[in-house]
């Protein structure tokens, strides 16, 4: 008799723990996708991280001189095909220059129209004739879009410490 109470408490027990699914209980299953990133310079992040459209707001309100500290996404539009060491990034109507902190890492040069998350200082700067034919050389210009460069103009910069780069989902 002991027996028969023992199994049929058991028999109890279980059945009470099962998990019903009733009509007025919808289930909703989240699956958390993780992100994985090749990283290039210092380790950053994909936290706090400014859309494209607030870093240009930021942009708007700097000066000549000014910096400030953001981490932001973005999409490349050119990299430097000598070896990496710069790489222009879509702003709306405008791009930034972004250079890497103390010339201590290099981007891969096929991103072009890859999303990026950058972070470091933020600048507006007046680039030199100088320096924007050597970008222009390094960016595959013809010679005589080189030589149409004859003035100095305010230009969008960024100084990266740290990139992101979303690596492409394994089937």
């Amino acid at each position: 008799m002991k027996k028969i109470l023992i199994v049929f408490s058991l028999m109890a027990a279980l059945v009470s723990c099962k998990n019903e699914k009733t009509e007025d209980t919808p289930v909703v299953e989240t699956e958390e996708i993780a992100m994985n990133y090749q990283t290039f310079g210092d380790e950053i992040t994909d936290q706090d991280v400014l859309p494209k459209a607030e870093i240009i707001e930021k942009y708007n309100d700097l000066k000549i001189g000014d910096t400030i500290n953001v981490k932001f996404t973005t999409q490349v539009k050119e990299v430097c095909q000598k070896k990496g060491c710069w790489m222009k990034v879509d702003m709306g109507e405008n791009e930034a220059m972004v250079r890497f902190k103390d010339y201590g890492f290099f981007m891969p040069k096929d991103i072009s129209g890859k999303d990026i998350i950058a972070e470091g200082k933020a600048y507006v700067e007046e680039m030199s004739v100088e320096d924007q034919r050597h970008y222009a050389e390094d960016g595959g210009a013809t010679p005589e879009e080189i030589a149409a460069i004859t003035e100095p103009k305010r230009t969008l910069a960024f100084e990266a410490n740290g990139v992101l780069i979303p690596e492409e989902a394994k089937q």
